[in-house]
């Protein structure tokens, strides 16, 4: 018999619980807790958990139904119903776990009596508590500079974007000393922030990245006769003709001077001039230049050398091959700052003769290491 008992309340469960498992979304045929849908009246009504439930009680109380839940009370308890009557705590009827069953009359609600809603909550059509959205009927206590969320049965006062909460007063968010939100400068705002760039910057399309500008396409200052070099936060103009006596100009920033000029005799046969660009505090050391020679002549030898520029020892020029050689920055410069160097290159052939050639590298050190 009391196989068969589990069996039936195994079976009771299963069904139970399994409607529950397949219903996904929210439909006007679900109620709160302790209710469920009467599909005749159209309406939710109490369920009878001391029913339904096994043991409800423990320790010899008894059950006592009531709408949305049950009660353990003491079997001698007195029971006060809506009528205001009394009615003894025992009944004539139990349910199965040997529980009196209490019961109302009519069962549910009076006919012209109103049910009794908890804070919240409001009598609505069939006699059902309904949600009262205090947003909406305008009964919050939320301040001028809140918004109104409304929950089952309450609402919460929320700050709008950009501030944040502190007791019930909201507060301006400094989003300027979080975590870097911009690339320069953060500008904080009630409630916003903005993003500025620094000179010769101009920000990006995402509000807080900032882009060198390059005055050299977009406009500058420069003369005619001088050619714009862009570097990091700025430009310079420098003269489209560098030749200094007695070098004349021979192509475009290539200067030479002349064999058959006597001046000439113990200078370089050539300078070569080069611009050039590094943001300030650059990481060391740092290859940042290349010479090569343009023309290779057998049976020469070529050596290069750092010929001027270099007083505080900030760079050094490593040989690559027998016609290259890189210069390499061994300690970090600050800016703006320019520096003029002079990289030389020796060449020697079998039958002693040399020759000189000199790439003048103008370097220029940006304001910034952004």
């Amino acid at each position: 018999m009391m196989v068969v008992l589990a069996f039936l309340l195994f079976a009771l469960m299963l069904t139970t619980v399994h409607p529950q498992e397949t219903e996904e979304t929210i439909t006007y045929t679900q109620c709160t807790d302790g209710y469920e849908w009467d599909p005749v009246m159209q309406r939710c009504k109490d369920i009878d958990e001391c029913e339904i439930v096994l043991d409800a009680c423990k320790g010899g109380m008894k059950c006592v139904n009531h709408y949305g839940g049950y009660l353990c009370l003491p079997r001698t308890a007195q029971i006060i119903v809506n009528n205001g009557q009394q009615e003894a705590a025992s009944e004539s009827t139990s349910n199965r776990n040997g529980n009196p069953i209490i019961r109302r009359t009519p069962p549910d609600i009076q006919p012209g009596s109103h049910i009794q809603c908890a804070a919240g909550y409001q009598a609505g059509d069939h006699n059902v508590c309904q949600d009262i959205d205090e947003c909406a009927a305008g009964t919050h206590n939320c301040r001028s500079d809140q918004l109104c969320l409304n929950l089952r049965g309450s609402f919460v006062c929320q700050c709008i974007p950009g501030y944040q909460k502190r007791g019930d007063q909201c507060i301006d968010v400094d989003e300027c000393v979080l975590p870097p939100f911009c690339h320069h400068r953060c500008v904080n705002l009630p409630g916003s922030y903005y993003c500025q760039c620094n000179s010769g910057f101009q920000l990006a399309a995402d509000n807080h990245t900032c882009a060198d500008i390059n005055e050299c396409e977009v406009g500058n200052e420069c003369r005619e006769d001088e050619m714009c070099s862009n570097y990091h936060g700025g430009y310079r103009c420098y003269p489209r003709n560098p030749c200094q006596e007695p070098y004349i100009l021979a192509s475009e920033n290539r200067c030479v001077c002349p064999v058959t000029n006597p001046l000439c005799r113990d200078l370089s046969y050539s300078i070569v001039h080069k611009y050039m660009s590094i943001r300030s505090d650059r990481s060391v050391p740092s290859d940042i230049f290349q010479i090569q020679a343009t023309t290779i002549f057998p049976n020469t030898i070529n050596t290069f050398r750092i010929k001027s520029g270099n007083d505080n020892g900030d760079f050094f020029l490593r040989q690559t091959s027998s016609v290259s050689a890189m210069l390499v920055l061994v300690k970090p410069l600050s800016g703006p700052r320019e520096h003029i160097i002079d990289l030389e290159m020796l060449t020697v052939n079998s039958m002693n003769y040399r020759s000189s050639s000199v790439l003048r590298l103008t370097l220029i050190v940006g304001p910034y290491s952004f």
